[in-house]
């Protein structure tokens, strides 16, 4: 049995104790002729995943209807139909609202079925994105809530999708991750509960999006790809919700990244792809670029060596377009140097080590924040070491190892271990100095 989320996040939002939802269930059940004795006890047992049996859940749906003063279904609180329970393109947005919300705060709660959940995989995986692509559009979003958001409000999600964006390139995402889902929780989930227009609520979802995203960067750099997965996907629909094609072609970019690292190199082809031809001229420079090295890096795993080459040409080129001022937030990530050092990636992938040393050392000598920096350092270092040059390879990894302290990242601690590990295997002189600052690093747990 799952732990139904849903019905724990709603009880949480009506203010309803375990034994209170009891007691009412009692009441509405006499109200229908039903002589029903629950206790705290039994919504502990529903809460765990058992099913409530008869018109006890469409009772509990009326009970939360009179708290809340909406409608709840049987799908808000968890207990739609085994088997036949709403998938995205089905699910309304208020219905999608409550399950991302769920998904925070049993995140927040350390829930261990939602961080250790695995990422999924075929239809599951492509649904999100097809269904981003294609129709139906969300016509209006409006809703009537409680409090009614304002554009301060919504300036406030801004400033914090800046603010933790900024913490997790100094710190980490292990670090960030619990501060931003803290934030979600707290701020984001009233608001989009609360009352706003169509016009209001496409900026609250566009801003929330940008947040979510981020959430599932953190997660992704803490090696929980099953929840990364499902707070990209959040991001997708939130920016669907907004009318921003250009916010979900970052989602997109996102995705793609996440496939290239559990080796689903198709995947992420068709999805570089797929955010390329949905985004159309939403797209800007940047991002393009990125889209177009990051398949490039895909075709080269692939062995398809015209393709990688193809789609290198298109990044240089797109990046050549790039105009600071003129990017949106979000694709701030992509400094100088960051195409060149995806393409050093897809080079050395082909085999064309030379070609792959002069593109990672153009990356090195382009100022990048800390954490894009040791990551451009690994690939140099790593292709130092295959050209031969270890006294090179050594000094560049001991300024990798020193860049790292102070982060909490399971990525970084993943080329820091896949550094030492190629300075250590070719047995040359001074690798002892970098791999010992190395082990150092990796000795402080996260």
């Amino acid at each position: 049995m799952q732990p139904n989320t849903l019905l724990d996040a709603i009880l949480d939002e009506a203010g309803i104790s375990h034994a209170g939802l009891a007691a009412h269930v009692n009441q509405a059940g006499r109200a229908r002729g039903l002589a029903l004795r629950y206790e705290h006890t039994a919504v502990a047992r529903w809460l765990k995943g058992q099913r409530p049996r008869g018109q006890v859940p469409d009772l509990i749906c009326e009970v939360l209807a009179g708290r809340l003063r909406r409608t709840v279904t049987l799908d808000d609180i968890g207990l739609g139909v085994p088997g036949e329970q709403s998938v995205a393109h089905t699910t309304s947005l208020s219905g999608f609202v409550e399950r991302a919300t769920a998904l925070w705060r049993s995140d927040e709660q350390q829930r261990p079925h939602i961080l250790g959940a695995p990422a999924v995989t075929g239809t599951p995986a492509v649904m999100p994105v097809w269904e981003w692509e294609n129709p139906p559009e969300d016509v209006d979003v409006s809703r009537g809530g409680r409090h009614r958001v304002t554009a301060a409000d919504i300036e406030m999600l801004r400033s914090a999708r800046a603010h933790y964006e900024q913490m997790y390139r100094k710190a980490g995402g292990m670090a960030t991750r619990t501060r931003i889902v803290g934030f979600l929780n707290a701020e984001a989930a009233p608001l989009l509960r609360g009352s706003y227009t169509d016009a209001t609520g496409r900026q609250l979802h566009r801003a929330t999006g940008g947040l979510v995203a981020i959430a599932g960067i953190c997660a992704y750099d803490s090696d929980a790809h099953g929840l990364a997965q499902r707070y990209f996907h959040q991001a997708l629909r939130l920016a669907k919700a907004s009318g921003d094609r250009g916010l979900g072609a970052y989602v997109i970019a996102l995705l793609v990244n996440q496939a290239l690292f559990m080796r689903e190199f198709r995947q992420a082809v068709a999805f570089a792809e797929a955010a390329l031809r949905a985004a159309g001229k939403h797209i800007t420079p940047a991002l393009a670029s990125d889209l177009y090295a990051m398949q490039a890096k895909a075709y080269a795993h692939l062995g398809d060596g015209t393709s990688a080459l193809s789609c290198i040409r298109r990044a240089e080129q797109a990046a050549e377009r790039i105009r600071r001022g003129y990017e949106p937030d979000e694709t701030g990530y992509v400094q100088p140097g960051l195409v060149n050092v995806q393409v050093a990636e897809a080079l050395l992938s082909l085999g064309e080590v030379a070609a792959a040393r002069e593109h990672a050392a153009a990356a090195v000598d382009n100022p990048a924040h800390d954490r894009g920096r040791v990551h451009r350092l690994a690939m140099l270092s790593t292709i130092e070491l295959r050209q031969g040059n270890a006294d090179n390879a050594v000094a560049i990894a001991v300024q990798m190892a020193e860049q790292a302290r102070g982060m909490e990242s399971q990525r970084l601690r993943d080329r820091l271990r896949a550094v030492r590990e190629h300075l250590v295997r070719s047995g040359c002189a001074g690798t002892s100095e970098a791999a010992a600052l190395i082990d150092g690093a990796l000795r402080v747990p996260l």
